[in-house]
């Protein structure tokens, strides 16, 4: 299986460039558009051709894009993170635009002296340069820049509000007519949280919430996992049966969890005077996926699967574990190595009928 976090990042970065090379396919075509069957720009005299201008523009937009897209999802887009929606677009939009009216001044200059067949720094070449960024042809290219560069911000800040799973399911229609899937689910509970809220105050546990959701993230990516929903204290998480039960990533999300919390143990005793807990339930099956809401769209799984993994995971407590999993899950994994299983017997679920076989897993 490719690398998840890998993956995730080639997603992120690809529509960047299919953004860009949309709008310089546009670009060609608007401007083929307005000059016709003319062989000049009439604005700087120099040489335009159709052929020439479909085979270079929208290829290069499109290796621009992944560029901007490598740059914003590798680098600024952590710098910028805790910034305001409109502040990350608009300080990283000066960024990119000071960018790109700096390469194209850039390769102007070169382009210019090559023409004229002179060196670089020859006073005819400053002169044709200085009537190029003086010229309206000039701007219209960093209007049009401008504008590429901040609905492509855009587009990628709500795929991150969203989740970016949700977001491109929604863009491609994958849900707009439910459909069943086979998925397992982990209902992840943060051990005494009232307690923790009464003691910390609303803010701080604001604070400790925002910490303990980033501190779950990783693993969730590393594991092929999706967040379904924070709720609360509580955070869904969500797999495909085969990317879950693949190595046991369902299994293998919750104790890289736990691990990175352990590691930074240190810090949160800093920050909040205490180290969180959390406990997990996991259950898999079939449920019913599609889009929901008339106000709000939103991607909605609904079945008995979710209400059965959140009542297994409240026996957490109960039967002193901090994971709970089903036979049914069991049957799906491979835990003959690496793991210990312990039965937790046949137990009733609140608000279902039948007992259920419960065990807890124990990684070695």
């Amino acid at each position: 299986m490719a690398n998840p976090r890998l993956t995730r990042n080639i997603f992120r970065i690809l529509p960047f460039g299919v953004i860009w090379l949309i709008f310089g396919l546009l670009y060609v075509l608007l401007e083929y558009g307005l000059l016709a069957d003319s062989t000049v720009y009439p604005s700087t005299k120099n040489i335009y051709s159709f052929k020439v201008a479909l085979l270079s523009v929208p290829p290069g937009s499109f290796l621009m894009g992944i560029l901007y897209g490598s740059i914003e999802i590798l680098l600024l887009n952590k710098l910028f993170q805790r910034k305001k929606f409109w502040a990350r677009i608009l300080f990283k939009s000066i960024i990119y635009i000071s960018f790109i009216a700096s390469l194209s001044f850039l390769l102007s200059f070169v382009a210019t002296a090559q023409r004229a067949q002179l060196p670089l720094f020859r006073r005819e070449v400053f002169d044709a340069m200085m009537l190029y960024v003086t010229n309206f042809a000039f701007v219209s290219i960093l209007i049009y820049a401008s504008v590429v560069t901040i609905l492509s911000l855009f587009i990628l800040e709500v795929s991150d509000y969203t989740g970016g799973g949700i977001f491109n399911n929604f863009f491609i229609g994958k849900y707009n007519r439910p459909r069943e899937e086979e998925r397992i689910f982990m209902f992840l509970d943060m051990k005494s949280s009232t307690t923790i809220a009464e003691k910390l105050g609303s803010q701080e546990y604001f604070r400790l919430l925002n910490k303990y959701y980033a501190d779950t993230s990783d693993a969730i990516i590393d594991t092929f996992g999706e967040v379904y929903q924070y709720a609360g204290d509580e955070v869904i998480v969500s797999w495909r049966m085969a990317k879950g039960s693949t190595d046991n990533h369902c299994l293998e999300c919750f104790y890289a969890i736990k691990k990175r919390f352990e590691e930074n143990g240190e810090r949160y005793k800093k920050s909040f005077g205490l180290v969180p807990e959390f406990k997990a339930g996991f259950h898999c099956g079939k449920v019913t996926t599609g889009e929901i809401g008339t106000l709000k769209k939103d991607i909605f799984f609904t079945g008995d699967v979710l209400n059965t993994a959140s009542r297994i995971q409240n026996l957490c407590n109960a039967l002193e574990t901090d994971i709970l999993i089903s036979h049914d899950l069991l049957l799906r994994l491979d835990v003959s190595q690496h793991y210990v299983v312990v039965e937790k017997g046949e137990l009733p679920l609140r608000g279902r009928k039948a007992k259920m076989h419960l065990y807890s897993v124990h990684k070695v």
